[in-house]
């Protein structure tokens, strides 16, 4: 999908036209239906090369498909061409008053910048579906400290996830894109990583010829400014 934009950015000396301004919209699913290893930091990882995508992102979202097990026991984050890192889940609902975390089996979310904050989205309005998974639009779970932490490590003290995703603003999303998943807890089921999807939002970046274009336009406006002055 694509949206085309025109921006003008205007001052008291003249204008400067930023034509033909696209956003394009990129997505790809990656199927997995593996087990996660219970109690195993090893995990699981998903990997994707992406080439021939023109511009820089300016936004992503992730979609997350893993049924069974227990919630509070994953943890997940996704790793950028550039090496950025994002922290997707990381023990859901763990805290000062909850030593074990969440309870409910697997996830089929959206995960987005600044919608509402996944590790402890039992504290607000959820829905789950006929499997226990959690479903909706999140942010990205955004607490880059060890799963190991001590529990009262993840008490809301910030934004957190809420702009998690903007560490891979501004990058060429073309390379390689890898998601980890990990069960780090003995015991409470068998989770299964189904599948995710990443969707990136591009925007071009600006053409010599467009600022050319502003410059002359600029300097027109400044002679007759200068004109009317004599």
């Amino acid at each position: 999908m694509k949206t085309m934009k025109l921006a003008i950015l205007a001052g008291t000396a003249g204008a400067l036209f930023f034509l033909n301004n696209s956003e394009a919209q990129t997505s790809f699913t990656n199927t997995l239906n593996q087990n996660i290893p219970d109690g195993n930091p090893v995990g699981l990882v998903s990997s994707t090369s992406l080439s021939g995508l023109t511009g820089t992102i300016s936004g992503i979202s992730v979609n997350l498909d893993i049924t069974g097990g227990f919630n509070g026991n994953l943890y997940a984050y996704l790793l950028g061409p550039n090496g950025s890192m994002a922290v997707l889940l990381n023990r859901v609902g763990l805290s000062s008053t909850d030593a074990f975390g969440y309870d409910d089996t697997g996830f089929n979310i959206t995960l987005t910048n600044g919608a509402p904050d996944l590790h402890f989205y039992q504290t607000g309005s959820y829905t789950l579906n006929g499997n226990g998974q959690l479903t909706g639009t999140w942010s990205p779970d955004g607490r880059n400290i060890s799963p190991g932490s001590a529990a009262s490590a993840f008490d809301p003290a910030g934004p957190y996830g809420l702009n998690a995703f903007s560490v891979f603003n501004n990058i060429n999303p073309d390379g390689q894109w890898t998601l980890f998943v990990a069960d780090l807890v003995n015991g409470g089921g068998q989770s299964v990583f189904v599948d995710w999807s990443l969707t990136i939002v591009t925007v071009p970046e600006p053409q010599t010829w467009v600022f050319m274009v502003g410059g002359a336009c600029l300097l027109l406006a400044l002679h007759r400014h200068r004109r009317r002055l004599g």
